[in-house]
């Protein structure tokens, strides 16, 4: 029997695609990119084109597991059998002896330590509503157990973003094909968000300039009409440079700053203090050239910006994404058909989250609030004295062995004796070299989930195609179980998965108006959006307000809903409802309430410069997720792992070519890679992938060199302000 069954990809990028799964007689044969999602329209990246081999590959975990020899990697492994596959350490159990060792120890432990000794840990392996955000959220709050700060990927920038603006939302990806002028600012779109790209490509048709700001020279940079290279952790300084140029030529809209922005007096003072001249110093951006670019923004109409979150993975994240969010409200291109600015979108979704997540079970369990822990700083909470310590440690939808900041101390903790950890997972991942109990996970072939999205403004439902592989669960069936061993008695934790998205879609927001489970298990609908404002663009493209019934764009052949402009009246989501360039909130946490530029401690322009002169990006690879799919063959032959690449003037001064083995160092760590000397990098900075660590010579980790110190807002990790030198690696005795 065939049949197409309709999904969405669930994964930490901005598109959400729409999907296609054949099924014949219970087995996936094919998975394609949904034609008819307007946004995804098709086609998949190269990773999820090769899910079948995700899905179906010899090394997932398929039975639970316990542990029977010590923890760590398997000790002398040969290379090619450290990747992925079980050791002699584990011993295949039943489900209902995982589930009864689990249920055990978390009350032993609670009954010695308090049930903050117990420690979730997750983030962004799924997206999705149910799977990634729900059963887990309610068994943890019910039980008592620590919170978990889920900062490490982009609490800085969203508290930026949401200090002008008030909320997640911003410019919708089909309109940047009406744009002119486009800025990628730390943003490589042809990497990771390529949906966007056939959207730029036809803006570009069309006569749009296309700019690139990034300290790396990605795809994107590559393909650019203008590539500025910028040194790490100065966007701020170049933003407020742009708006110097900006408010001092008059190039700013008066008539929208009157209207809708906060604090413009405060900021045109505030501007003074950053010439391009001065600037420059910074950025390594020629003041001529900053110039340029701030008068070709704000002259050029519309103009948009798509920004990433490399720009907030400094130690002044949120502050460097609050600057760059202030251009369009000075500008006024937030009125534009194909003006504005896209971060996030996700705030658009009033989904019901606190049906599903369901906090006040805290309550029943402490009385109060459980004690939260920032994830970020997981090595050296477990490795400090708390009270109460954690003792145990259930990691899902994560991998901290290779993704934590710091990753010696990471180790160092996770291989306490003491520490109970179970790991419920897909594949053998680094993690579970250090987990006293696996458990096996399903992919989103397996499960059924709601998936919102972070780049555009469609809910999908996202069904499941096959039944689970082995004896693989989803996360919302284990978590259940574990409530009712545990003898939990309310009544949300027997919800069904489908009474579950009715919940979730349990919503008084206007735009969720129409949003039902049957509707989004034929496929992915829009946010019925209520209100925009609205301009005709240059070419004279007839729209009409999104706000009027059956508002349509037209755009030759295609029909399309009419563009939602947030902001285009205003409408700001802050305690004043206007953009605010200048902000009490940010001033209570110790900032400039404004803006301002400080370089991070860790960077050419901080006093470590002189032991270690080297800015580091510990970059993703273009090819892997973070670290998923590192493990499988197909994906990882389309990227060369163990790179350090490294201008040709930084290598000459070392004695260092192409090919040679390096060895990278700070105070906290060290790494051996692969010198490749190429123009990705300007003089000062080098670049390293993340990868699995069992997938390196030693075990090695670039997060070995990662801080643990946080962000200036959201409390995020700082990646990107790392100091290294770099050497000839000694030859092997």
């Amino acid at each position: 029997m065939k049949k197409v069954v309709h999904a969405a990809c669930p994964h930490d990028c901005p598109d959400s695609c729409g999907v296609l799964i054949t099924v014949e007689d219970g087995r996936a044969m094919k998975i394609q990119g949904d034609p008819e999602h307007p946004v995804t329209r098709g086609f998949l990246c190269a990773k999820v084109a090769k899910y079948l081999d995700r899905v179906y590959s010899p090394d997932r975990v398929l039975y639970p597991m316990r542990r029977v020899a010590p923890k760590g990697p398997a000790a002398g492994a040969a290379e090619a059998d450290r990747s992925v596959r079980p050791t002699g350490a584990w011993k295949r159990i039943s489900w209902d002896e995982a589930l009864d060792e689990i249920v055990s120890r978390f009350r032993a432990i609670s009954a010695e330590f308090g049930s903050e000794a117990i420690l979730p840990y997750s983030y962004g392996g799924t997206l999705g509503a149910l799977n990634g955000a729900s059963m887990d959220r309610r068994f943890f709050h019910r039980l008592g157990a620590s919170q978990l700060d889920r900062t490490i990927c982009s609490t800085a920038g969203e508290a930026g973003l949401k200090s002008v603006l008030g909320a997640k939302m911003g410019t919708e990806p089909e309109q940047f094909r009406h744009s002119k002028y486009i800025i990628a600012w730390a943003s490589n779109i042809h990497g990771n968000n390529v949906h966007l790209w056939p959207f730029i490509t036809e803006a570009r048709r069309n006569g749009a300039k296309l700019v690139v700001i990034d300290p790396y020279r990605t795809r994107t940079a590559e393909c650019a009409d203008w590539y500025v290279p910028i040194n790490p952790g100065t966007d701020a300084a170049l933003a407020l440079a742009m708006m110097h140029v900006i408010i001092g030529e008059n190039l700013h809209d008066a008539d929208y700053v009157a209207k809708y922005t906060l604090g413009f007096e405060q900021l045109s003072e505030k501007v003074k203090e950053y010439p391009p001249e001065r600037v420059a110093q910074w950025t390594g951006i020629s003041a001529a050239d900053i110039r340029k670019l701030a008068t070709e923004y704000a002259t050029t109409r519309p103009a948009v910006i798509r920004l990433n979150y490399g720009v907030q993975r400094s130690e002044r994240g949120g502050m460097a994404t609050r600057t760059v969010v202030m251009l369009p409200c000075i500008t006024g291109s937030w009125k534009e058909v194909g003006g504005g600015l896209q971060m996030s979108l996700s705030g658009a979704f009033d989904l019901n989250d606190s049906g599903l997540k369901r906090a006040d079970l805290m309550n029943t369990a402490l009385g109060r609030p459980a004690r939260v822990i920032n994830m970020v700083e997981l090595g050296r909470v477990l490795n400090s004295v708390n009270d109460p310590p954690v003792k145990a440690l259930f990691v899902y939808n994560s991998n901290p062995a290779a993704v934590c900041p710091e990753h010696d101390e990471v180790v160092r903790g996770m291989l306490r004796p003491d520490l109970f950890t179970v790991v419920h997972e897909q594949f053998f991942t680094d993690t579970t070299d250090y987990a006293d109990i696996v458990l096996p996970a399903t992919t989103f072939f397996e499960h059924k989930d709601l998936q919102k999205s972070y780049g555009h403004y469609y809910l999908q439902v996202s069904n499941q195609a096959i039944a689970p592989l082995g004896e693989c669960r989803a996360n919302v069936e284990v978590f259940r179980e574990l409530a009712l061993g545990m003898g939990f008695e309310e009544e949300c934790f027997r919800e069904s998965v489908d009474e579950m998205i009715d919940l979730a879609l349990e919503s008084k927001d206007p735009w969720m108006a129409g949003m039902d489970r049957e509707r989004l298990e034929r496929g992915q609908v829009r946010l019925k959006f209520t209100a925009s404002g609205f301009r005709v663009p240059a070419s004279g493209t007839a729209l009409r307000s999104a706000g009027q019934p059956g508002a349509t764009l037209s755009t030759g052949s295609q029909t399309s809903p009419a563009p939602f402009l947030p902001f285009a009246e205003g409408g700001f989501r802050t305690a004043s409802g206007k953009a605010e360039l200048y902000s009490e909130a940010v001033k209570a946490l110790g900032l400039d309430p404004v803006a301002e530029f400080t370089p991070p401690s860790e960077s050419r322009h901080g006093d470590k410069r002189r032991k270690l002169p080297l800015e580091m990006l510990a970059r993703k690879a273009d090819n892997f997720l973070n670290t998923t799919f590192s493990n499988v063959p197909s994906v990882q032959e389309m990227e060369e792992t163990g790179l350090l690449e490294i201008c040709e003037a930084d290598a000459r001064a070392r004695g260092i070519h192409s090919g040679d083995q390096v060895r990278v160092f700070n105070q906290r760590g060290e790494i051996l890679l692969k010198a490749q000397v190429d123009g990705k990098v300007q003089p000062g900075v080098v670049s390293a992938h993340l990868n699995w660590v069992k997938m390196t010579p030693g075990y090695q980790s670039i997060n070995a060199l990662t801080s643990q110190k946080l962000t200036d807002m959201g409390n995020s990790a700082t990646f990107y302000s790392v100091l290294v030198e770099v050497e000839l690696a000694k030859p092997s005795p």
